[in-house]
């Protein structure tokens, strides 16, 4: 049983995930700084707090419905989606284009669905065929 333990933990994909799940819990960190620290405090210089939390506050029998808090989040969300795709998904595409290029490797074109070609065979035989009165 515990061989059988020991192989499972020692598997390749097991270990690929748990360096992931460190890599992105650092990285995810890396991310956040950089939203709180740098481009909040640059929307809080250009539109005043970017803090959102007291915005929209309806009260409903004694209980608060924060509206803003829910906004604050999302425009969170918003900087950490963008924040990553332009300062990481952007570079590597372009890294990986100038890496495929140097090596000449080319992308591949889909395939053609075997159903859609012989449609198409159809359509241009139909169209190929004479017209004349005749049926």
């Amino acid at each position: 049983m515990l061989k059988g333990f020991r192989d499972f933990i020692m598997k390749g994909n097991v270990v690929d995930l748990a360096v992931a799940v460190v890599i992105g819990a650092a990285f995810g960190a890396v991310v956040n700084s950089f939203v709180e620290n740098i481009l909040m405090p640059l929307i809080a210089a250009l539109v005043g707090s970017p803090n959102f939390d007291s915005f929209a506050v309806l009260s409903i029998n004694g209980v608060d419905v924060k509206f803003g808090m829910f906004l604050t989040v999302l425009v969170n969300f918003i900087l950490v989606a963008a924040a990553i795709y332009f300062v990481v998904v952007v570079p590597m595409n372009h890294i990986i284009a100038r890496r495929n290029a140097k090596l000449g490797i080319k992308e591949e074109e889909p395939a053609v669905d075997p159903q859609i070609e012989l449609l198409t065979e159809i359509r241009d035989a139909l169209k190929a065929q004479p017209t004349g009165g005749q049926h």
